[in-house]
């Protein structure tokens, strides 16, 4: 099942975006073992050279929803700053969390339902009298879609469809703003305790999982 997974340093310093350059080196090098694939869809570069912000993974293959499960919470990097050698803090902590995939739909003609009325408004005899009016149905989604501007039901139906697909690109631009927000609260909300994972010194050496 498909997923995306991001990768964050919160608001924490430049330590915490260098450790998230080694935690998703580590994550991508875990899936390829378990067959899982993985495609770095983002990437927020950070000050320092090979420090990110954030990365943006989208991973897929069977077994995808425990092996970000066994990923999903606070990692923990204990090591001397690369940065500050003389600092005295070595805890470091980067956030993995799974987001919501915004969903890009589409339909066959198989999906569709459509019905013909009476248009309504100023028009005439002619208006009143034929069934040019029509309304589009997704069977799945149940979103609906009607013109009855047009004289002819062929011109109407071209006009239903074309605002069909209209409410789709409006759906889908509301997903991408929800995960997006998802990803900000992400960075704001990064728990520092009680890690998932718990690596070690400049070889990154895992102690536990």
């Amino acid at each position: 099942m498909r997923q995306w997974v991001q990768i964050t340093s919160g608001r924490g310093p430049a330590e915490c975006a260098y450790a998230v350059t080694r935690v998703l080196r580590c994550f991508i090098e875990e899936a390829a073992r378990t067959e899982i694939t993985t495609e770095l869809l983002k990437s927020v570069p950070a000050y320092f050279p090979d420090t990110l912000y954030s990365a943006l993974v989208a991973i897929d293959g069977p077994g995808a929803n425990e092996f970000v499960a066994r990923w999903k919470g606070t990692v923990l990097w204990i090591a001397k700053s690369p940065f500050r050698p003389d600092y005295k803090r070595k805890n470091w902590f980067v956030g993995v969390d799974a987001l919501h995939v915004p969903e890009n739909p589409k339909w066959s003609e198989n999906d569709l339902k459509f019905d013909t009325m009476r248009a309504s408004g100023p028009g005439g005899q002619h208006v009143n009298k034929t069934e040019s009016a029509v309304r589009v149905t997704h069977i799945p989604s149940g979103i609906t879609a009607t013109a009855r501007e047009e004289r002819s039901q062929g011109a109407n139906r071209k006009l239903a469809l074309a605002r069909l697909a209209e409410s789709f690109e409006e759906l889908r631009r509301g997903q991408a703003q929800k995960v997006q927000q998802q990803r900000w609260m992400q960075h704001n909300t990064l728990e520092r305790g009680d890690p998932v994972r718990v690596y070690e010194g400049d070889a990154f050496k895992l102690r536990r999982n």
